[in-house]
């Protein structure tokens, strides 16, 4: 019998802007746990969001990963399956394997309607009535495509945040896969990915812990019988405790480059903002990865 294959993780920025210092704190994370591992790493861009995605920020990203150290273990060709924009045929592909389970169906509720008619679910996210679950919506009528979820608990051990248990229809409802301008949607595209990828640890920030129920869900209804190993870590936030993001003006990579930083000042700072260091000053990339080797991660 030959050797085990490695574990396969992913980092996978989405293009709708430049990266940040919040994003190499995840680059630390993603990396160090990759190397606790023995991991590969992915390179995928999930521009999934054909209206604000552009290519100067997938250029942008890839040229900021070089600067700070951060290699991976595939090539992104013109067009290729790491790029959520060349793989219809995959969502499309999973897309009739649901539908012939009869899982999906149209819905041509506005985002307006939802906010107004929807529920609060736990953790006060929107929950979709099912309003079009038997509306038969005509398919010559803009429309999303939703996927039934029946009521049940997804239970999972998360790496640095121990076990937990979430029921995707009661914190959702139906799950949105394509939306109204016929663009798939992040949850959809993500589990597409990382199942035809053989993604099987999934490191990402706290903010999408409740995404997680979902995604497992979905993933079963598409043939994975057992989860990945997730490991959600903490995010830099600013003063009023927000996290560090786009919308929030966080500044980006390639100014802080221009202004004379180092990688190494980067670095430092990013592993202290998260927590991972006790002071923010410069780490030579070998020794920010360390310390996420060093932490709280569960090694099951």
């Amino acid at each position: 019998m030959g050797a085990p294959s490695p574990p396969v993780t992913r980092y996978a920025p989405s293009p709708t802007g430049p990266l940040h210092l919040g994003h190499v704190a995840h680059m630390l994370y993603v990396w160090g746990l990759a190397r606790r591992f023995g991991a590969r790493i992915l390179l995928r861009i999930e521009d999934h969001d054909s209206g604000r995605c552009r290519p100067e920020y997938e250029a942008g990203a890839v040229e900021d990963l070089d600067w700070l150290g951060f290699h991976y273990d595939n090539v992104l060709h013109h067009p290729s399956p790491y790029r959520q924009s060349d793989s219809a045929a995959a969502y499309y592909e999973a897309l009739e394997k649901l539908s012939r389970a009869g899982l999906v169906y149209r819905c041509d509720c506005s985002r307006k309607r939802i906010a107004e008619t929807a529920p609060l679910g736990p953790g006060g996210e929107r929950r979709y009535s099912g309003f079009c679950r038997d509306r038969q919506v005509p398919a010559d009528r803009p429309h999303g495509l939703r996927v039934r979820l029946e009521p049940g608990e997804e239970r999972f051990v998360d790496g640095f945040l121990g076990p937990q248990s979430q029921d995707p229809e009661s914190q959702c409802g139906d799950l949105l896969i394509r939306d109204r301008a016929e663009d798939w949607t992040y949850q959809f595209a993500v589990v597409v990915d990382d199942l035809r990828h053989g993604v099987d640890l999934i490191v990402r920030g706290e903010d999408l812990l409740p995404s997680t129920g979902r995604q497992i869900r979905l993933a079963r209804l598409l043939g994975r019988p057992d989860p990945p190993r997730f490991f959600h870590h903490p995010l830099i936030v600013d003063e009023r405790g927000m996290k560090l993001s786009k919308k929030t003006a966080a500044g980006p990579l390639a100014d802080e480059r221009k202004r004379g930083r180092s990688p190494q000042e980067i670095l430092g700072e990013a592993a202290f903002r998260v927590g991972l260091a006790p002071t923010a000053a410069p780490l030579e990339l070998d020794a920010a990865l360390a310390l996420v080797e060093l932490s709280r991660a569960d090694a099951r």
